[in-house]
């Protein structure tokens, strides 16, 4: 045998093909089933005991060290790798698993959905395009979610990886509907000139991307100011879009948050609906997590606004409690997004039987050709738990966020910042012989604690100036003694700190 000077001398060549077991197969399959059996078994475990560990945890040095060894050359037993996996990555996760992660806006996961995950990388389709029982299960699922929002049965949809991919696909369409006369698709955004979209100053930073990427351009977003609710102020709206008409520009878009991320503040949809249909702009809602209060009688007229929208987004990642990644877009025009995406090769084309005879191909209404299979984890889901079950836990949230306004408002050395009628307070412990300075500072001390003592994780953000502890809560692990034990643990450390400060002389 022939040895290459260039690499290291005890490398061997690699099987020859043809014969054999497959270089990539288990060489056992019992040995196989044996450690499946050992993951589940740990898995399960791991899930039941969340709540005894750290909510969060640092990365020790062995374990950096670890995962930044060089490309594996030679083969490892599947049970070391695993072992490996479990001593080295699955202790020190973001945490949004744990009942005392309230940070950002993440999901929990559910368990069944973990399952599903599994099944649907062992089926490994691509939702592309072709007649598979994967596409017919996503196509399911898409419906169920236009019956859960009383999305008109002729609209249209599809899944995609988050809400940021989701305002790309919206904007999209917003942008082939709106175009007119003009060619987008041939000519590109130079054919359409001056084209303008309009959301609050609160809408999220995906939609600066969306526009970007779309060749509408940032200098063409009218971040339109807010009122003192951190909603969008309609009349500031209205002047915007009448003086940009008077100055020659275009408008074809409007957009609405429903929960924003600082806040979970609601635009007023109503009016944003109104707004829309006088001046004939495309009005898509950001739903990312506070879609899902319209499951809810007590939050449904607030929200009524989400089925008059021309397209709608959400995250099922996040307050529908599904792992990472799933996220859906629909939209109110039959066949927009084909008219926006769909693309022709001879190599994708159409025939008239067998898997390329397929109706309906997803690759036609978004970006992606290779789609992997997140519509399992849904349907398994739903089907397992039914849609109620999950309207309760989000009516849980709310009222544990509710619960914990009302502690932080009892307390004597705590501040409410901003409340929403959703799931997301802001708070922050205040001393009255204390500044604005000092408060930012003991307050950032107060989470950088909780955090690194895996204690809980919330959040941050700046209010008014205002460094504040922020608590979206999307997690269905979550019970109401959590939101004692944070208030508990703000107060002690907040005392804790502001005495050492003071005591130093800071």
């Amino acid at each position: 045998m022939s040895v290459d000077k260039t690499m290291p001398s005890d490398r061997t060549e690699p099987p020859a093909p043809g014969g054999g077991v497959p270089p990539l197969e288990p060489a056992d399959w019992e040995e196989f089933r044996a450690l499946g059996k050992r993951i589940i078994d740990d898995t399960v475990d791991y899930l039941a005991g969340l709540r005894e560990r750290p909510v969060w945890q640092p990365v020790p040095e062995e374990a950096r060290t670890a995962l930044s060894e060089g490309l594996p050359e030679h083969p490892t037993p599947m049970a070391a790798v695993y072992d490996a996996f479990r001593s080295t990555v699955m202790p020190y996760p973001r945490g949004n698993i744990h009942p005392r992660f309230w940070g950002w806006v993440n999901g929990s996961g559910l368990p069944v959905a973990a399952y599903a995950d599994l099944l649907a990388s062992v089926m490994n389709c691509t939702l592309g395009s072709g007649e598979n029982a994967a596409m017919m299960v996503e196509e399911q699922v898409i419906e169920w979610l236009k019956q859960a929002f009383d999305w008109p049965g002729e609209g249209s949809g599809i899944l995609t990886s988050g809400c940021s991919m989701g305002q790309i696909v919206a904007l999209a369409a917003a942008r082939q509907a709106g175009a007119g006369r003009w060619d987008i698709r041939h000519d590109g955004t130079r054919a359409a000139p001056r084209l303008t979209v309009y959301g609050s100053t609160e809408t999220h930073h995906s939609f600066e991307k969306a526009v970007e990427l779309l060749g509408i351009g940032t200098a063409y977003f009218r971040a339109v100011p807010v009122d003192g609710d951190f909603r969008i102020d309609v009349a500031a709206l209205r002047r915007a879009i009448r003086e940009d008409r008077a100055a020659g520009f275009h408008p074809v878009c409007l957009v609405g948050n429903v929960g924003t991320v600082n806040t979970g503040a609601v635009d007023p949809l109503d009016e944003l609906v109104a707004v829309a249909r006088e001046e004939d702009l495309w009005l898509h809602l950001d739903g990312a997590f506070g879609a899902f209060a319209y499951l809810l009688p007590t939050h449904r007229e607030m929200l009524a606004g989400l089925k008059e929208a021309d397209s709608l987004v959400f995250d099922l990642h996040k307050w529908f409690y599904m792992p990472f990644d799933v996220s859906c877009v629909l939209v109110r025009r039959p066949g927009i997004l084909e008219e926006t995406f769909s693309s022709n090769a001879d190599y994708i084309s159409r025939t008239t039987s067998g898997p390329a005879s397929y109706p309906v191909a997803f690759s036609d209404r978004g970006i992606e050709q290779s789609r992997r299979f997140r519509a399992l984890k849904v349907w398994f889901a739903l089907k397992t738990h039914g849609i109620h079950a999950f309207a309760e836990s989000i009516a849980g949230n709310i009222e544990q966020v509710a619960h914990l306004t009302r502690l932080v408002d009892a307390a004597p050395r705590l501040e409410t910042v901003s409340r929403s009628d959703l799931n997301v307070v802001c708070f922050r412990y205040v001393r009255p012989d204390a500044g604005t300075d000092e408060l930012n500072a003991v307050n950032q001390e107060i989470l950088t604690r909780l955090q690194l003592g895996g204690l809980a994780v919330p959040s941050h953000t700046l209010i008014d100036g205002k460094f504040v502890i922020r608590v979206a809560n999307t997690n269905h692990r979550t019970v109401k003694e959590d939101m004692d034990f944070l208030v508990d643990q703000v107060v002690s450390i907040g005392d804790d700190v502001a005495g050492a400060r003071a005591g130093a002389g800071a």
